[in-house]
């Protein structure tokens, strides 16, 4: 199971600060949405300047029409980021485009697609999509697998269901951990702690607050691999 550290914080100064102060450390870093937008793809340079064996995850759950989101992906590559995502219900065609565009790439990134946000829960997801949460999950891990896509972002609770419907190697990504098991929810919903990501047979966590919220983030890192040897 791998770390993959948020840089979600309200400032690119801070970002990149926190990841020098996590340089010596063997994570993956996730650049999001709104730290896309808002400091441009230079963003993947600089911190590929602190440590170039830093693995970048782009977060930007790409959602279009097919040949744009390929458009997409095709640029999101030439970033040399190591992976990226898009949104299941894009559907599947989208997906396997997406993927198809990929292949002739020597080193492309591993893409993965969003299934049910950790910040629903039942309810609000039912008024969405019209399914529990676990039945529209598990279709829409099958869909990704069927489309050739390498995993999905899902919740904890929902890895080792999907890994038995396609197959263990098919990558789960799980964003809502809450690694010390004290931490506040905040925005999301379903949550775990790192103990039960194991048992479920997570691939990779995301943590965000519970680093860059301590005091010293780096400490914080270190206990989190700590748990993951």
């Amino acid at each position: 199971m791998k770390l993959c550290v948020a840089l979600d914080l309200p400032h690119e100064k801070d970002n990149i600060s926190l990841a020098k102060s996590l340089k010596e450390c063997d994570v993956w870093l996730k650049v999001g949405l709104r730290s896309f937008i808002r400091d441009g793809k230079n963003i993947v340079s600089e911190l590929k300047n602190i440590n170039d064996s830093f693995k970048i995850f782009l977060d930007l759950k790409l959602y279009d029409i097919p040949n744009t989101m390929a458009d997409a992906a095709e640029s999101i590559a030439k970033l040399h980021v190591e992976m990226f995502n898009v949104h299941a219900s894009s559907g599947k065609i989208a997906m396997k485009t997406v993927k198809d565009r990929l292949s002739g790439l020597k080193n492309p990134p591993i893409v993965l697609s969003v299934t049910a946000l950790t910040s629903f829960d039942d309810n609000e997801f039912r008024a969405v999509y019209n399914e529990s949460v676990a039945k529209k999950t598990l279709q829409f891990a099958k869909d990704s697998f069927e489309s050739g896509l390498d995993g999905v972002v899902c919740s904890v609770h929902e890895s080792l269901m999907i890994k038995n419907c396609t197959n263990s190697s098919f990558i789960t990504l799980t964003p809502g951990i809450r690694p010390f098991g004290n931490e506040q929810k905040d925005d999301q919903k379903r949550v775990a702690d790192i103990k039960t990501a194991h048992e479920n047979k997570c691939d990779f966590i995301v943590v965000g607050r519970p680093i860059y919220q301590a005091k010293k983030p780096l400490d914080a890192v270190r206990k989190i691999l700590e748990t993951l040897l």
